[in-house]
């Protein structure tokens, strides 16, 4: 099974570089991108629960792998919710086609963004990114023609960067197009 594009990249160039930029004395001490969640939420399940397999399709699509169903913790009587009501789906990517996913995403699918001006480069505090996409139509497996139901999905880089300027220099790295702060 070959390596992926950007896991190479990142074992014979961006390592090294990395630990040179963050002046870290071992290599091991490096961060890496250790897992990513995909999740999409679908309020129209509460009333209509075929449309949660339509969606649970398209994340296949995108992710390569089968999605997890996440389901209610509590009742909402507003909402129309019950415990146990599922919700939305989930896939969690590590390995191979984690890097094969980020790989799409940065240099596919962002780059489809209609009016796309970067990505914010706030980071969780404890090195890890968040992105919500608004459609999925931007991955070009997804098939907007087939799909009646057009949603977004919320994507989580998880690292093992201890600070935020740690994971910003590692997706960096990766060719992440972070927006650039205006000068005042």
């Amino acid at each position: 099974m070959a390596t992926a594009r950007l896991e190479e990249l990142f074992k014979q160039k961006i390592r090294s570089q990395l630990q040179k930029d963050l002046e870290l004395p071992n290599i091991m001490q490096v961060p890496k991108v250790s897992k990513v969640v995909i999740n999409v939420g679908v309020k129209e399940a509460v009333s209509d629960t075929k449309i949660l397999k339509t969606v649970a399709d398209v994340v296949k699509k995108i992710s390569g792998q089968s999605p997890v169903r996440t389901l209610a913790r509590k009742s909402i009587a507003g909402f129309k919710i019950r415990e146990g009501m599922p919700l939305g789906v989930m896939v969690t990517l590590r390995g191979q086609r984690m890097y094969d996913f980020l790989d799409r995403f940065i240099n596919l699918a962002l780059p489809k963004v209609k009016d796309f001006q970067g990505l914010s480069p706030k980071l969780d505090g404890q090195g890890n990114y968040n992105v919500g996409i608004k459609e999925w139509s931007i991955f070009p497996e997804a098939d907007s023609s087939v799909e009646a139901h057009v949603g977004g999905l919320n994507v989580t880089i998880h690292t093992t960067a201890e600070t935020d300027k740690e994971g910003y220099a590692l997706l960096k790295s990766f060719g992440m197009p972070f927006r650039q702060n205006k000068a005042k």
